[in-house]
């Protein structure tokens, strides 16, 4: 049996990737994966994902160089989530931050903080947008 028999994905063919910097355990970001992404990160040890909002597959970094290299993939006792350890390169987050989770929620939900500096603005990662 294979482990993708022990995955379960969604009725549209995806599952929850939550990546994770191996070297700091810091959440990174979370995207989704079907099948045949989650096959392509396995072969090239390099993420990719499945758009939800484009309908498109991608490579993490196609565009701003900020790649991630596959260090481990694990599963969820429930077969409904993967986490992916990686070493990445450069900021994960398409705003500029380290992560993507760079905010945290104050004052009962009320407001919000940046907790970590962006590393460089998207304007510089991916150019300026006409």
């Amino acid at each position: 049996m294979s482990f993708y028999d022990k995955l379960k994905f969604d009725a549209n063919g995806l599952i929850p990737a939550i990546v994770q910097e191996q070297s700091t355990g810091r959440v990174l970001m979370m995207a989704w994966m079907n099948r045949a992404s989650l096959e392509t990160t396995i072969a090239t040890g390099k993420t990719h994902f499945w758009s939800r909002s484009r309908q498109k597959f991608w490579m993490k970094g196609e565009s701003s160089g900020h790649v991630q290299v596959v260090k481990d993939i694990a599963f969820d006792c429930d077969g409904d989530t993967l986490l992916i350890q990686v070493e990445q390169t450069g900021a994960a987050c398409h705003e500029g931050y380290k992560s993507c989770f760079f905010r945290s929620v104050e004052d009962k939900g009320e407001k919000w903080k940046n907790t970590e500096p962006q590393l460089e603005t998207p304007e510089n990662i991916y150019g300026k947008k006409v």
